[in-house]
């Protein structure tokens, strides 16, 4: 059985989460804070999350577990096997992830937990954010999904991306980067109720003051 490594507040560890849900694969959630331990660096060499257990060892990076999933096991595809439409959905999943998430995630410290970021940084991402969310408008089909009528794995990046980047733009810069895309929001609705986003979201949840604790220890 998988063993995934994280903490469910994560939005990547959620990605992965996810795609093992919607493939009815068997797995076995490891709470799993990386901390700079030679223990806990050989599970996660550059101290992140998620990590995948599996018999030969450990696999980090989601884009890359996802891929492994993909490759290894049955169940629901979140990959189509034509290698141009397979192409196109890591491409969006990989535009989403440079600028969208990590643009966003510069900024989380301010939007969520009340830490000052500076005007040069804030600036940067906002100017980053829009012409992210131009090429996902430009990119995306959401028909009804993002990359076409199946779940994708754009479809994990854009979930568990867009609307974090989208409450940065909303608290911090007073703009509705999803203005443009009506689609991308009928999107997300109908995402929230898959019952797995569902578990997902209400693990999270059950998890958040755990998490919020760590944080303030840490201040």
């Amino acid at each position: 059985m998988f063993k995934l490594y994280g903490f469910a507040v994560s939005n990547y560890y959620n990605m992965v989460k996810l795609a093992l849900l919607e493939k009815g694969l068997p797995f076995e959630e490891v709470t799993f804070y990386p901390t700079p331990t030679p223990q806990s660096l050989a599970i996660s060499p550059r101290g992140k999350v998620p990590v995948l257990g599996v018999d030969a060892g450990f696999i980090n990076e989601t884009a890359i577990i996802l891929e492994y999933l993909e490759q290894t096991q049955k169940g629901t595809p979140l990959l189509p096997s034509d290698p141009f439409e397979r192409a196109q959905v890591l491409a969006i999943a990989k535009e989403i992830e440079l600028y969208i998430e990590l643009p966003g995630r510069a900024c989380y410290g301010e939007a969520f937990f009340g830490s000052p970021v500076p005007e040069a940084i804030k600036e940067k991402a906002q100017a980053e954010l829009l012409l992210g969310f131009a090429a996902l408008g430009r990119h995306g089909k959401f028909a009804p999904y993002v990359a076409g009528d199946s779940l994708s794995i754009a479809d994990l990046y854009f979930l568990y991306s867009v609307p974090l980047a989208c409450a940065v733009g909303q608290k911090l810069f007073g703009i509705d980067l999803l203005a443009e895309i009506p689609k991308a929001k009928a999107l997300l609705e109908r995402l929230e109720q898959n019952p797995h986003v569902q578990k997902i979201a209400a693990d999270k949840e059950a998890a958040m003051p755990a998490f919020l604790a760590m944080i303030a220890a840490k201040k």
